[in-house]
């Protein structure tokens, strides 16, 4: 009669600790993803566990610290705002990592305005310990309300909505569109034209720093050169017609986004003006197609993916979420082929036909 094989014994957490030198209850923190274990302890730890092939009973390990180990990433559904799903895909692998490496799961859940009440009610049955908001998810106060009702502790990433309880990891949205404006103004150009976003935070602060850019300058303020915009790629194209058309266009647009600033780039090549030759053009948010197009996109690009990774920390810091701390990361002004002198300016090449 054959043998049925052995089934292969698992490995204990108490070998794990002897492997690595340290005490059980080390061990215990690492696997816990407690914060209260140095750099060192952890890696070496972390070391023992893989060469003994050491995974944790995840029930016992709920039971034993009163947690589910699930970390929710929310956004709003991809159908209603192509930007927000660009932006969830770019916060996605921040939130992954720093939860992997914490011992947590992310889970990721999708919002419309008639099911915010459900989602939230499968978040708290599935009791997570977390919740990242991010935009505009995070502007939506009746969203925010509700996770507060079911006392879910959340991080909003971009919003403006700092209420004094809630952590919010933001960007300086004013300053770089600010940087980015000087930028076009250092090149030269004097008539610049705007594409705003909508009127949440990130829309108002990005013509804000656009506005103060041009006071440090002494340019005047145009309206016409401000056109209405939703980042959706069609405000783009529309907006971007619109100033190209007027009797005194400008030399460059600043669009709110990258979305709006391939409209614009459309939008120019349907009236046959030159990119970057006969028109500079500049968008906001760095995204994937920032760089497929040609020319490249000079934009601005924000810290997404760092963003969402430190809201997971901020989420597992016992300490840091109690203080609710509003906190900024920098962003940067990345220049490529779109952005130029304006034609006629010294050292321009006469534009191609």
């Amino acid at each position: 009669m054959r043998k049925t094989p052995e089934k292969k014994r698992r490995p204990t957490i108490k070998e794990v600790a002897k492997l690595a030198g340290v005490s059980f209850k080390t061990v215990a923190r690492v696997v816990n993803g407690e914060a209260a274990v140095s750099p060192g302890a952890r890696e070496v730890v972390e070391k023992a566990m893989q060469e003994l092939g050491y995974s944790p009973n995840v029930s016992a390990r709920q039971l034993r610290s009163h947690r589910s180990f699930l970390i929710a990433l929310v956004g709003v559904k991809p159908s209603n705002e192509a930007a927000a799903a660009m932006y969830l895909a770019r916060a996605q692998p921040g939130a992954l990592r720093r939860c992997s490496e914490a011992g947590y799961h992310l889970v990721f859940e999708q919002v419309t305005p008639e099911d915010e009440i459900a989602v939230i009610e499968r978040l708290e049955h599935l009791r997570v310990d977390g919740v990242i908001v991010s935009p505009p998810l995070s502007q939506r106060a009746s969203f925010l309300a509700a996770l507060k009702a079911k006392n879910l502790r959340h991080v909003l990433v971009a919003s403006d909505l700092h209420d004094g309880e809630t952590p919010v990891v933001k960007t300086n949205d004013r300053l770089a569109a600010r940087q980015m404006t000087q930028l076009l103004i250092k090149l030269g150009h004097h008539k610049i034209g705007f594409i705003r976003g909508d009127r949440h935070y990130a829309g108002k602060e990005r013509l804000l720093g656009f506005l103060d850019a041009l006071d440090e300058a002494g340019i005047p303020r145009q309206d016409a050169y401000v056109a209405p915009g939703d980042f959706s790629f069609r405000a783009g194209e529309v907006g971007a017609k619109k100033l190209l058309q007027l009797k005194d266009p400008p030399t460059a647009i600043f669009a709110g986004n990258d979305e709006m600033a391939l409209g614009t780039m459309v939008a120019a090549a349907r009236l046959g003006i030159n990119v970057p030759d006969q028109l500079s053009v500049a968008g906001y948010d760095d995204s994937l197609s920032a760089t497929v197009v040609w020319p490249q996109l000079t934009t601005v690009r924000q810290p997404i993916s760092e963003m969402a990774a430190l809201a997971v920390d901020l989420l597992l810091d016992e300490k840091r979420y109690g203080e609710a701390p509003e906190v900024n990361l920098d962003s940067a002004v990345i220049k490529r082929g779109s952005t130029a002198k304006p034609f006629g300016a010294s050292g321009r090449s006469k534009a191609r036909a």
